[in-house]
């Protein structure tokens, strides 16, 4: 079975001896593993558009991607036994789910587009994912107007922290894991949560349209987001994890509160993300939205 999966999401103990997951669901299922780790979410998409993967660990920003270019296809969650286990929250939500079917970078312009959701209310902006194109062309502004302030755009979360060790950085976007690892280098840091909210991401496990191994597809799913693997993978990476139940069985007990994983009040001030397509994922039909791909344009412009 070929995998696409985020660094840390796929550990066989190549890297560390101790951190293993894979090995012990090749001895169950009899399935082998091969994983490709991406460094991106576009990587992923082109990965998956070659057939040649069975499943991919996606982020809300290559979800709706592969589903509308046929490369996902529809889960049957009944096959998952786990999955009635996860968090509702994050279950059959836009970024995940089209018409009722599971499925498991630029998108940082919606940061700008929740500043504009409470600063200019008379743009109209519900969803920082559908815009039309005068609220899009306000927010590539805004972030045009940012770029003047910004040091570097990061894509590996170690330079980041790497930036505030040297001082070279003192504000920026951030994730609970660069907050964990610099605190943990003894660098002076806090996080909150801006009080116009934030963006995050809910990576799904999505089985490929062209799957040559969709059973061991199916098994792997249902492993990975079992309580164990869940609360391996979640403390390893540092982020929440998605099964209700692996919440009591973390090496640290206090891990699910501090990445905030039952608290769904927190979770609504989170906009995880979501694929922007031309069919406004906020329910509007009167207007098309920009989709993706002049994302991708005016992001390209802006870092110049």
């Amino acid at each position: 079975m070929n995998l696409i999966a985020w660094a840390g999401y796929a550990e066989d103990g190549s890297n560390d001896p101790s951190v293993d997951w894979v090995t012990g669901f090749e001895k169950k299922t009899g399935c082998q593993v091969n994983t490709k780790t991406a460094a991106s979410s576009d990587e992923m998409v082109s990965l998956m558009k070659t057939g040649q993967y069975d499943a991919v660990s996606a982020s809300g920003d290559a979800a709706l991607r592969l589903i509308a270019a046929g490369d996902a296809a529809p889960v049957t969650t009944q096959l998952v036994p786990n999955y009635k286990d996860v968090f509702a929250g994050l279950k059959d939500q836009p970024w995940n789910t089209v018409k009722g079917v599971s499925y498991d970078s630029p998108i940082y312009i919606a940061d700008a587009e929740l500043y504009l959701m409470k600063t200019r209310p008379a743009l109209g902006i519900t969803n920082p994912y559908a815009l039309d194109q005068k609220q899009f062309d306000a927010s590539v502004g805004l972030v045009k107007k940012q770029n003047a302030s910004s040091g570097e755009y990061w894509s590996d979360y170690l330079k980041e922290v790497l930036a505030f060790k040297s001082g070279d950085s003192v504000i920026g976007t951030s994730r609970q894991v660069i907050l964990n690892t610099a605190q943990a280098e003894k660098i002076p840091v806090e996080a909150v949560l801006p009080k116009e909210g934030a963006t995050g991401w809910s990576d799904t496990w999505m089985l490929s349209a062209k799957a040559k191994h969709p059973n061991c597809a199916y098994q792997w799913m249902d492993w990975i987001i079992s309580p164990k693997v869940t609360a391996q993978v979640a403390e390893y990476f540092g982020e929440a994890p998605s099964n209700v139940k692996s919440c009591y069985v973390t090496a640290d007990k206090n891990h699910c509160a501090t990445f905030h994983a039952a608290d769904e009040a927190y979770w609504k001030q989170v906009h995880f993300w979501t694929t922007p397509i031309a069919q406004c994922v906020d329910g509007r039909t009167d207007t098309p939205c920009v989709p993706y791909a002049k994302w991708v344009q005016a992001w390209t412009g802006i870092k110049g």
